[in-house]
């Protein structure tokens, strides 16, 4: 299936732009995989092997489990459910406890732009992670 969005350019023409589902797909998978690798408290329990010697792999684990929550999802994603993800996964794969708000910022950005279903602000946070600061501190005032 190819999604069509049509745009408009400053000279009234319209021109139209043609996304496969696997761009999105793949543009999501790696949004979410750079947005934690930027988590400096998932980062260093992965450095600090707090999950054991295999807490690398817990982290791409992680990028899986989340990517498959929102794909197989067949009902209202609400962010708390997020939340409780990432806390239970760090918590037992990592015996680790988070507690600066980072999980609620995280899910949220990563709900937001899912619901959205906007693959731009998933490429943002992926390839400039200075936007996503930029990102971040723009949705929290929402």
């Amino acid at each position: 299936m190819i999604k069509q969005s049509i745009v408009k350019n400053g000279h009234n023409k319209v021109s139209t732009t043609l996304k496969k589902p696997e761009v999105a797909v793949s543009h999501l998978r790696e949004g979410i995989a750079l947005l934690l690798s930027r988590w400096n408290g998932l980062q260093m329990a992965v450095q600090n092997e707090w999950g054991g010697h295999d807490s690398l792999q817990k982290s791409h684990q992680l990028v899986l489990d989340i990517f498959s929550w929102f794909s197989q999802s067949k009902g209202t994603l609400y962010t708390e459910d997020l939340e409780n993800l990432l806390h239970e996964s760090l918590l037992l794969s990592f015996n680790t406890e988070i507690e600066d708000g980072s999980i609620e910022e995280t899910s949220y950005l990563l709900t937001y732009a899912y619901k959205r279903n906007d693959s731009a602000m998933i490429c943002i946070i992926s390839h400039n992670i200075r936007c996503y600061f930029i990102l971040a501190t723009l949705l929290i005032k929402l």
